[in-house]
């Protein structure tokens, strides 16, 4: 695809190179480590506490990752979150503020402390609050879609 982020019919929940992707461009652009040393792609996967999630570069994005916290929140399994336009995760009101908030990750790299209204599956509405949101890159500077994490979101 043209985001580059899938690898055939396999997913990225466990890849070591898009785990790799995730933490190097994290660490590169946001001047510190997403995990401590020696915790891997299971560790984000099935055990990390907070959320992360990545979508590609198509005109259009879709989620390509979310690790379990992701899904546990956003209300979505695996094969549903990355079949699901990144849109869909703010209502349609919200859903301008949050290509303000993508564009400025675009143009400075990240973004830290951010606070947004998304909406799960069931429709539950819920505040990400002290999000950050950056650009991911790979070593040769390839633009390869956007990522953000978060810890503490607070239902409506």
């Amino acid at each position: 695809m043209a985001s580059g982020l899938e690898h055939g019919g396999s997913t990225l929940s466990l890849d070591g190179a898009f785990f790799e992707l995730l933490t190097d461009s994290f660490r590169r652009i946001v001047g510190t480590p997403l995990v401590e040393p020696g915790q891997g792609p299971d560790w984000l996967y099935h055990d990390a506490p907070f959320v992360v999630v990545a979508h590609n570069t198509d005109a259009d994005p879709r989620f390509v990752y979310s690790n379990r916290a992701g899904q546990a929140c956003f209300e979505y399994p695996w094969d549903e979150f990355v079949t699901l336009p990144s849109r869909l995760s703010a209502e349609l009101p919200n859903r301008a503020e949050r290509q303000i908030l993508l564009d400025a990750v675009t143009r400075d790299g990240f973004i830290s402390g951010y606070r947004g209204l998304r909406i799960a599956k069931s429709g539950r509405r819920f505040w990400i609050e002290d999000g950050i949101v950056w650009q991911l890159i790979d070593r040769d500077g390839n633009r390869r879609g956007q990522a953000a994490t978060f810890s503490t979101w607070q239902d409506v």
